[in-house]
């Protein structure tokens, strides 16, 4: 039933009741609270340290995007997945498809294709064909793997256990594989963080229900991380994450937990960053074709429901590095579009950053890629090139003979409610 004049104008009467200025209230503290970014500490670590003065700053989308891409090639890796399955049997698979873009387009780098399958089962008396090596398919142009989680490994978080190690053992492993045809003048964009960072979460974390700890493949895959940076800080090939809806909350939990700033409106990092960003009238507001973005930052340490880790994913873990351990620690700026509302964050190792030069090399090299195409062109390209779509999911649940898929009533009601 659709709704009825009456209930609109109710709930118009209860946004006007609820509308708040808090936004207002607080812009003239703004300039003053970036300023306290310049070295944030929680309990003694320090979590946050600006590179560099701590600034603000804008430029024009029209000029930026006249200027020369600073790198003749750029690269970018992504997967698609068919998200978590779940059987009556007590199966639970995730499949992911990882692919790798390039601008200028390399069509045979773009048919090179890696597909990995995790699996969980709950009874070790059920039987999965794993394999041990990668199998191959379209004369050499792709392989395949299919691993299983340990049968006693997780009582709770299966779903998302499920769909870490499909992700980030594909994504690794695909950009390990192909890394060595990369020209070493280009540019590497990850989409999203450049670490597994809820992986890295569990590796640490001391639970019963989630030992994912022990899991040799959730080892492997943070190995494989730390080998793709050792890769690229040798090379000089400069490496980043481009996140899309960043979700921090630390630098807001310390503002007002450890610091005494209970008055703070903003839950997420993004809110405030995305108020200290925003435009004055003089600047057209959201109407302005501008980009605004941050200095640098260093994120040595980031904690979770009151741990404190490192930022690396060495972790507690015996890792192979090849660099000094504070190199690989994650380091980002902020990036805002008014005229869209969006806010991207943008990391990359220390051990790129630490130099100013590259900082702005990294810097001019994003916001020229934002200012052309709203996002990196490379990660549009690569997303079309690696994604598994809703009726190829709905194809793949079929191939399951078998097994009877796990319905919900919410499934039911709404369908797959995931994101293509």
């Amino acid at each position: 039933m659709t709704l009825e004049p009456v209930h609109i104008k109710i709930m118009s009467e209860m946004a006007d009741r609820i509308g708040m200025s808090a936004e207002d209230d607080s812009t003239e503290e703004l300039p003053d609270l970036l300023n306290m970014l310049n070295e944030l500490g929680h309990d003694g670590k320090l979590i946050l340290k600006s590179l560099g003065k701590t600034f603000r700053s804008k430029v024009n989308i029209d000029n930026m995007s006249l200027t020369n891409d600073p790198f003749d090639i750029t690269y970018s890796c992504d997967s698609g997945s068919t998200n978590p399955m779940a059987f009556r049997s007590g199966l639970y698979v995730d499949i992911c498809h990882g692919g790798i873009a390039s601008t200028p387009s390399d069509f045979e780098l773009h048919s090179k294709r890696t597909i990995v399958a995790a699996t969980y089962s709950p009874s070790p008396l059920v039987t999965i064909d794993t394999t041990s090596g990668w199998g191959t398919f379209d004369d050499g142009q792709g392989r395949s793997k299919i691993v299983r989680i340990g049968a006693d490994l997780l009582k709770t978080r299966v779903d998302r256990m499920v769909h870490n190690i499909a992700l980030y053992l594909c994504e690794s492993e695909h950009i390990l594989w192909m890394m060595d045809s990369f020209d070493s003048k280009g540019f590497f964009i990850m989409d999203g963080p450049i670490y597994p960072k809820q992986l890295m979460y569990w590796m640490v974390v001391e639970s019963k229900e989630v030992r994912i700890k022990e899991d040799p493949v959730a080892k492997k895959i943070l190995q494989n991380y730390i080998d793709i940076m050792d890769h690229h800080m040798k090379k000089g090939m400069p490496l980043i994450g481009f996140v899309k809806n960043p979700e921090d909350m630390q630098i807001m939990i310390t503002l007002r937990d450890k610091k005494g700033m209970k008055h703070l409106p903003w839950l997420r990092d993004s809110q405030f960053f995305k108020n200290v960003l925003s435009l004055g009238k003089g600047d057209n507001g959201r109407n302005g074709r501008w980009i605004t973005y941050t200095n640098w930052f260093l994120q040595p340490n980031q904690f979770y429901e009151g741990m404190i880790k490192s930022t690396s994913p060495m972790l507690d873990i015996d890792l192979r590095h090849d660099h000094d351990p504070e190199d690989y620690a994650i380091t980002f700026f902020v990036i805002y579009v008014p005229m869209l509302d969006v806010l991207f964050k943008v990391e990359a190792p220390y051990g790129f950053t630490k130099d100013e030069s590259v900082r702005d090399l990294i810097t001019r090299k994003v916001l020229f890629d934002i200012s052309v195409n709203g996002i990196p062109t490379t990660l549009s390209k690569v997303d079309s090139l690696a994604k598994i779509g809703r009726s190829e999911k709905e194809l793949v649940k079929g191939m399951f003979k078998g097994q009877r898929f796990d319905n919900t009533y919410n499934i039911e009601r709404w369908g797959d409610m995931t994101d293509e």
